[in-house]
């Protein structure tokens, strides 16, 4: 399986939504995302109008807004608000973390009402529900994804990046098992290499969120990649 930088710049979330994320790291991000051609940038709400700004001119690279973050464990009617305000500054979608203590605790309908309110709000703006797969069982995650399904969201996604552990192979294995084609799959956390993020979409991923150190690492790694296939093609 191989992928061009251009195609995979066209799976990349493009990120910057750590604690310690500033407004150089965003700039950094802005930068990137544009030589890239990157599908979607996204940092926390505070900075979103700044990332907004810098990409005026690239219309075609997608605000996404973080709703929830980092723990989900907000009530639902501020993440209704969160979103509604990201909506407001132009994000195209909206990565919303899901109530982990919630769904660990097995108030199922609450944690499927907290997404409904999300999702019903983005109306068409597509949303994808971070799960946090680091602090949940197989049964979590299976519970999880069918929670995600019946919400109508539009992606299940392993992790915001601020958990010990992010996306797995093992993760995406099993959550591509749980939802099979109903619902597609952003892996994210602890992706830094082209291999990782190869055997992530042979398993099902098709959306990758990378922060703006790995993603340059990965699309360098995939350039020079493609200058040796060009200079030793392979034996037939």
């Amino acid at each position: 399986m191989q992928f061009t930088v251009q195609e995979i710049a066209k799976m990349v979330d493009l990120t910057a939504v750590r604690a310690d994320s500033d407004e150089a790291e965003v700039r950094a991000l802005a930068e990137t995302a544009q030589m890239y051609q990157c599908l979607c940038v996204c940092t926390l709400p505070s900075l979103t109008p700044l990332l907004r700004e810098l990409l005026a001119d690239q219309p075609h690279i997608r605000l996404v807004g973080a709703v929830g973050f980092p723990s989900g464990s907000h009530t639902t009617a501020i993440k209704v608000a969160e979103a509604r305000e990201l909506l407001h500054m132009g994000c195209g979608e909206l990565d919303m973390v899901i109530n982990v203590g919630l769904l660990r605790s097995g108030q199922y309908q609450r944690v499927l009402e907290d997404l409904r309110g999300v999702v019903e709000v983005a109306g068409r703006t597509p949303v994808k529900v971070i799960l946090e797969c680091h602090y949940l069982s197989e049964a979590d995650i299976r519970k999880g994804c069918e929670l995600c399904i019946q919400a109508g969201a539009a992606f299940v996604k392993t992790s915001t990046g601020w958990a010990p552990g992010g996306a797995t192979p093992e993760n995406v294995a099993l959550i591509k098992s749980c939802v099979g084609d109903a619902i597609a799959i952003k892996a994210a956390g602890g992706i830094r290499s082209l291999d990782m993020l190869v055997e992530l979409y042979r398993l099902g991923a098709r959306r990758f969120g990378i922060g703006v150190k790995s993603a340059l690492q990965i699309f360098e790694e995939c350039a020079a990649r493609s200058s040796k296939m060009t200079e030793y093609p392979a034996p037939s």
